[in-house]
Parts: C-alpha cells; sequence; structure tokens
C-alpha cells in the first residue's frame, strides 16, 4: 500500500515532520544514588500527521556499591 514497513506508512501518509520536546530531571538523593524522571511529547510521530500526539514518561533510579 505505499508503506514502508507495519509502524512507518500505512497507506496514504499525511506527512508533517515530527515535533519532539523533552524534559529530564535529575535527583541526586545521596552519595551514591540518583533518581531520574523524563517526560517526552511527541507530536506526528513517524512523520504522519494521522497519529499521535504521544506521551513518554519514564523514571529511574540508580544505585552504586
Amino acid at each position: 500500500m505505499g508503506g514502508i514497513d507495519g509502524f512507518m506508512g500505512d497507506g496514504k501518509i499525511n506527512v508533517k515532520p515530527e515535533q519532539l520536546i523533552n524534559i529530564f530531571y535529575k535527583w541526586h538523593v545521596f552519595s551514591a544514588s540518583w533518581l531520574s524522571f523524563d517526560y517526552q511529547h511527541l507530536a506526528n510521530p513517524a512523520y504522519n500527521s494521522d497519529r499521535g500526539p504521544v506521551n513518554i514518561y519514564g523514571a529511574r533510579v540508580h544505585f552504586e556499591f
């Protein structure tokens, strides 16, 4: 149907550029541990204006011994 694969291009695509906002925060909790938070807002995923927007949240914990 004219697409690239199962994710990008499911037939006729309304092409627009991807737009991404990424916010990352790293907090040093103790001398050997960190806590990180991440937020991403993605508009027009896979260059297709018919999809999205998508909000992605993430968190990480890091310990050193």
